[in-house]
């Protein structure tokens, strides 16, 4: 099975899902009103409990297994000045990933989920030792700001190489949950150059200040994107007047990244397999937004984690339609860490649903419509 087949029967499958599903939606939510406490009491976690039974299509869905991926990829728009690191950070950072010692190991190893860490395109010439993922798909991206990132077929390659890694790991043993997350010196322009192109925003209004650049970096920055969108624009427009999934994949080829590619893969093959999928940050959000226009249907297995402060977040988010984040904690650093804080608070949510005592087991008598009093006469 070719890249474009394998992507086509994972459509094919995530079409034919009914999400939610309606009969576990209607379990948990007769349980929820069973438990010992005041109706929605527990707010938005009742409504967690339920999205993902609705997704999983279990009546007491249970995080056994909760993953997150980490796809680090390097960009050639990095040649351009639009990041305050250098491109040897991307290969640094996953030295960390694989060693423990990042943000999203402290706070994986504390929640008990599992990272797992891909090479979707790290400019390296020898291969980092430890358990990473190959998705061998190259050595970084084209400058974006001189023309297209990959050709169309490598686009369709990124894609179909992340169901392909979700599968695998899915069939070796099944997650329950999964988490999107990134690492790549230069991705936050790239993610701000496919919402500008996407969305059609002026590239001013999305971009942000990544990972902490300056104010002429912040102007460079804004150039780039403009440059790029500029070169790209006989592919932006084409991209726009295709039918799904090739306007994702064209979309990707002039101005995505690997590592997005990757994760808008491992979106799809998540969704094919009603795992529920939780959005990190803008570059996440980004490859779940190409993953829905592959098919508009991916935005029904997906919750927003966090809203980070990079101005093209919330745009990307309200292009979804995705509904309010969870949380607000003006993180930006990316890598899964605000998708790690949010799977915490689904498997919170599945405890509670599946552990809190019922009034009947629990012997406590539940509330009664006080008796109207009859007005003297």
């Amino acid at each position: 099975m070719n890249s474009q087949q394998l992507i086509d029967n994972t459509v094919k499958k995530i079409t034919c899902l009914q999400v939610p599903h309606q009969q576990s939606l209607d379990s948990v939510v007769q349980r929820q009103s069973q438990l010992t406490k005041p109706k929605n009491s527990l707010g938005k976690l009742e409504g967690l409990a339920e999205f993902i039974a609705g997704v999983a299509a279990v009546p007491n869905p249970t995080l056994h297994r909760k993953t997150i991926v980490v796809a680090a990829a390097d960009h050639g728009v990095t040649e351009e000045g639009v990041s305050a690191y250098p491109q040897e950070v991307t290969k640094q950072m996953v030295k960390n990933f694989l060693q423990g010692g990042a943000a999203i190991n402290v706070l994986a190893d504390n929640f008990k989920i599992e990272v797992i860490v891909i090479d979707a395109g790290i400019n390296i010439s020898t291969p980092i030792d430890g358990p990473l993922i190959q998705a061998n798909l190259g050595r970084g991206t084209n400058n974006i700001a001189l023309g297209p990132a990959m050709s169309y077929a490598k686009a369709t390659d990124a894609i179909a190489r992340g169901i392909t890694i979700f599968l695998e790991s899915h069939m070796d043993s099944p997650t329950n949950i999964i988490g999107l997350g990134e690492m790549g010196i230069g991705n936050t322009t790239s993610a701000a150059a496919l919402i500008s192109a996407i969305g059609r925003r002026k590239p001013s209004a999305v971009v942000g200040w990544g990972t902490g650049i300056n104010p002429s970096q912040f102007k460079q920055k804004v150039a780039v994107i403009e440059q790029a969108l500029e070169v790209n624009k006989d592919a932006i427009n084409a991209a726009h007047l295709i039918d799904s999934p090739g306007k994702a994949i064209s979309f990707l080829a002039a101005l995505g990244g690997f590592e997005i590619g990757v994760l808008t893969g491992i979106a799809l093959g998540a969704a094919a397999n009603r795992v529920p999928i939780v959005i990190d940050g803008v570059i996440s959000a980004t490859a779940v937004l190409l993953a829905n226009l592959v098919t508009p249907e991916l935005k029904k297995f997906t919750i927003p984690s966090h809203l980070s402060p990079e101005p093209g977040h919330k745009i990307v988010l309200d292009l979804l339609g995705s509904g309010d984040p969870m949380l607000d904690l003006q993180m930006r650093l990316g890598e899964g860490s605000g998708a790690a804080i949010a799977i915490n608070l689904c498997d919170i949510a599945c405890r509670l649903l599946n552990d809190m005592a019922t009034f009947a087991e629990a012997d406590v008598s539940t509330i009664k419509p006080v008796a109207k009093i009859e007005e003297h006469k």
